[in-house]
């Protein structure tokens, strides 16, 4: 995982499953639970569902059949970088013009799409709003 990221070394959370969108929402609850650890609000951990949502969407639209999808997760202060990858032959073209890039964008604090070796892969930082504290 890329420093630029703030995520390095081994991932804290790795979970593999069938490139097949009927699994997307397998990391949606992951992802949640992973933020509700992180005392995320309830906003931002619906945020970050969407952006695993969205994200997912964008990886398997190019991969190879029979392939694995794996997502995997680093927990920092108040953020959670997300790593979404999958075989696949061709580069997933994703122009800024995209909908569910432009979404992906808003709801994630830094994104990155990469295709090499034969691996399509979307790296996300989410990260939560500080709760307010006193009155």
């Amino acid at each position: 995982m890329s420093s630029a990221f703030g995520a390095t070394g081994r991932a804290h959370v790795e979970l593999r499953l069938p490139a097949d969108s009927a699994y997307v929402s397998v990391l949606r609850t992951t992802s949640a639970g992973l933020a509700a650890r992180l005392d995320f609000t309830l906003d931002d951990i619906e945020d970050l569902r969407m952006a695993v949502g969205e994200a997912c969407a964008i990886v398997l639209s190019g991969v190879d059949d029979g392939g694995d999808l794996t997502a995997e997760f680093w927990l920092g202060a108040g953020a959670i970088t997300v790593r979404i990858s999958a075989p696949a032959q061709h580069p997933v073209l994703t122009p800024e013009e995209d909908f569910g890039w432009q979404v992906l964008s808003t709801l994630a604090t830094d994104t990155s799409l990469t295709h090499s070796d034969g691996l399509v892969a979307l790296s996300l930082v989410v990260t939560a709003l500080p709760l307010e504290t006193g009155v």
